[in-house]
């Protein structure tokens, strides 16, 4: 996987709750932009986003710390790596994403590396606006 992107951004908030809420994915939409709703089904998510659902599944979960979200439609396979760093009374998330591309897909890879990072490097910023209610 190559690297999209990696933001951060520090909750004034504990672990506990970040994890709780960073982890609640119906109420994702909140903070997640573009996406308008997301259904759960074990560890599949479906999100509705411009008008389309897209799938992602849940791979990787370390309890109050780590989710990884991938996705693959085609040649593009994004991870998403969600942590959570407790920091006292406060904790720094950080996303992650890494995007694989192959197939017809590949000269656009610099593309939609660029496209991922403009849709999604907010949401830790946004997280944060929406947990401390912003």
């Amino acid at each position: 996987m190559t690297t999209a992107f990696t933001t951060s951004a520090t909750v004034e908030r504990p672990a506990p709750e970040v994890w709780a809420r960073l982890t609640d994915w119906p109420a994702a939409p909140a903070w997640m932009s573009g996406v308008d709703s997301i259904r759960v089904a074990g560890n599949e998510l479906t999100f509705r986003a411009r008008g389309r659902d897209r799938t992602g599944r849940i791979e990787v979960v370390e309890p109050g710390r780590t989710v990884v979200v991938r996705s693959a439609q085609g040649g593009v396979t994004a991870a998403y790596t969600y942590t959570c760093e407790p920091e006292g009374d406060r904790t720094r998330v950080t996303l992650t994403a890494d995007c694989r591309v192959t197939g017809p897909w590949r000269p656009f890879a610099g593309l939609l590396r660029a496209a991922i990072r403009r849709a999604d490097g907010g949401q830790p910023a946004a997280f944060k606006r929406v947990v401390e209610g912003r």
